[in-house]
């Protein structure tokens, strides 16, 4: 007897250590993993259709992580402040004003390659009063004025050429009953790219020139309103321009698809929009023609804007295998072959003296204005983008004349910012969002798990661009817990499903579908909450080989319910199937998510919910 307790002490010893070793070694390997991944952070969805894969497709040795994160900076910031911040970060809203919190934390880039060859001209805007370089802009966006070529010709009105022939040209369409000018000024943008489009010249004077880079200076802790030589200006030339173009109040609620509308149709001459969008009117047969903003002082102006900035994070120098590994990244990102895989290399601008990106024959007018260095990087900080559609809309409405505007616009700059946003949400434990080949993604797991109990579902199924990275050991406010979701419109579809329906859902969220989303690298394959799966990689493809419920499959018989989150575009392939039956909830997952923490909700704790074999 006392032989076999002997031996039952060994074995249960030996069993302890072997499970100590099991742990010991998927630690390492999780480790390993950490190391070896390079996050990236992308400002939009829409990056995941080809962009990322096309990265993916030139680094085949190096993991990368992409994110869909947010297009915002205090995002970013946030991270920061908890330890979080991503090795590559990508922004498309971004001034050097709102960036100064995280100057330090970035990589100084005013040595590499990539940003010698930006044009000296554009590079200026994105170096610091020291000399350092933090951003570097990808290839440019064209915006300005589109007219309807075939409206013009109808009515025999000439293209305008200057600022007296494009007012000349509006009231002459107004006689006729239709819109000259007409914009949706519902959304920020337009009314901030407006406002300055009809100032370029004053704002790129020596006066403009010298109050932007007091403006951007990250070393500037003063709070910085509006200059009183240039901008009383602006706001004079804006309200000119109201009258010119007989702008109505009820103007400042019309959005993108009721303008569309009006220029297709041929009831609106001019609108603002974009070189992407000439090309676009283009293809669908429409006769577009891009026009630039004319200054009233004569000259031409095409207003520009990155399609997004990239920044790299400083920790990454303390490691050279990472380091030379980010920068790999961002060598090909910034690639001619990137920025043509992005724009299509017909409706941008490419920044970079080494990238060739041939514009479409329908935007040759850009081309001498190119030449001139006639383009303007728009002034894009938070306050900016808010305080334009606040004081825009009120001068459109007549609630303000241009001296009221500029004050107003000057002490909502000058505002003291309000840091002390209430905590909604308090984690004492944060979990990884790098993509583990046993267990998964413990980030989003955590969510998908939290979000299963949200819909009171059996099953929930996330694609990998629905949640926006770690969840961190932090508070909360509701703002930045709305944050954990991403900015697209990412609905919840409910359905009832049988077994061999759910394992097949599951099966095109890994192995693809057409005109869906198709999983390109590890960190993009989706995650699941109440069941497991068994993955098999292959040169980059992903099959589905097993879906268990508690250690056993599921047979086909089995009935769940089932909650995909999902954008709607990519649940067109299964809502067309009439076998099934989806119902959409009402409230986007962003807003049921918030409201569900604001409420005291707490998140759950992640599962090993994958194995990548």
């Amino acid at each position: 007897m006392q032989r076999t307790k002997g031996k039952r002490m060994v074995a249960a010893v030996l069993a302890v250590l072997l499970a100590v070793s099991l742990l010991s070694g998927c630690a390492a390997s999780e480790k390993r993993e950490d190391a070896e991944t390079i996050t990236v952070y992308l400002w939009s969805n829409a990056m995941l259709n080809s962009f990322a894969p096309y990265i993916q497709s030139q680094l085949p040795d190096v993991n990368i992580e992409f994110v869909v994160g947010n297009n915002d900076l205090d995002f970013y910031k946030f991270m920061n402040e908890n330890g979080e911040l991503p090795d590559i970060i990508t922004c498309r809203r971004f001034s050097l004003h709102d960036a100064a919190a995280l100057k330090d934390q970035l990589m100084d880039l005013s040595t590499t390659e990539v940003a010698g060859a930006v044009y000296e001209s554009y590079i200026s805007n994105f170096t610091n009063p020291d000399g350092t370089i933090n951003w570097l802009p990808f290839c440019g966006e064209a915006d300005g004025l589109v007219a309807n070529r075939a409206v013009f010709e109808k009515y025999g009105i000439p293209l305008p050429t200057d600022y007296d022939s494009f007012v000349a040209a509006c009231q002459a369409f107004e006689a006729e009953g239709i819109r000259g000018f007409a914009a949706d000024f519902a959304y920020d943008y337009t009314c901030m790219e407006i406002l300055q489009g009809l100032s370029i010249p004053e704002i790129t004077s020596m006066e403009g020139s010298m109050w932007r880079s007091g403006y951007e200076d990250p070393s500037n802790m003063d709070i910085t309103g509006l200059d009183d030589t240039v901008w009383p200006g602006v706001f004079e030339r804006m309200e000119q321009f109201i009258k010119d173009v007989n702008m109505r109040p009820e103007d400042v609620e019309l959005s993108y698809d009721p303008v569309i509308e009006m220029f297709t149709e041929g009831k609106a001459a001019v609108i603002r929009a974009g070189g992407s969008n000439t090309v676009a009117f283009k293809n669908m047969g429409v006769d577009a023609v891009f026009l630039p903003y004319f200054g009233q002082n004569g000259e031409q102006w095409v207003l520009s804007y990155p399609a997004f900035q990239v920044a790299l994070n400083k920790d990454l120098e303390l490691d050279k295998t990472r380091y030379e590994k980010a920068m790999r990244v961002l060598n090909v990102m910034l690639s001619e072959g990137s920025q043509n895989n992005l724009a299509n290399g017909e409706d941008v601008i490419s920044y970079s003296q080494n990238v060739n990106l041939k514009l479409s024959p329908y935007l040759d007018n850009l081309t001498p204005l190119i030449k001139q260095n006639h383009m303007y990087i728009r002034i894009a900080s938070n306050d900016f983008f808010a305080v334009s559609q606040d004081v825009v809309s009120k001068m459109i409405q007549g609630e303000y004349d241009a001296k009221q505007a500029y004050e107003a616009f000057d002490a909502q700059l000058r505002q003291p910012k309000d840091d002390a946003a209430e905590t909604v949400l308090t984690l004492e434990q944060g979990y990884s969002n790098i993509f583990h080949k046993k267990g998964g993604n413990e980030s989003y797991s955590a969510m998908a798990n939290t979000l299963r109990g949200v819909y009171d579902s059996d099953v929930l199924i996330a694609p990998s661009y629905s949640f926006t990275g770690s969840v961190m050991k932090a508070d909360y406010t509701d703002k930045m817990a709305g944050n954990m979701i991403i900015p697209n419109p990412l609905e919840a579809w409910k359905s009832e499903m049988s077994g061999a329906e759910l394992r097949e859902y599951i099966r095109y969220s890994v192995e693809g579908v057409e005109d869906g989303f198709t999983p390109f690298n590890r960190g993009s394959l989706p995650t699941v909450s109440g069941l497991t799966i068994e993955v098999l990689e292959s040169d980059g493809t992903y099959l589905l080989s097993h879906v268990r419920k508690d250690g056993k499959e599921i047979s086909d018989e089995d009935t769940f319910q089932v909650t995909c989150l999902n954008l709607a575009a990519y649940m067109n392939p299964f809502l067309s199937d009439e076998t099934r039956v989806f119902e959409k909830e009402e409230t986007r997952v962003k807003d049921t998510w918030t409201a569900y923490i604001v409420n005291g909700g707490q998140v759950a704790e992640p599962e090993n919910y994958i194995t990548l074999k």
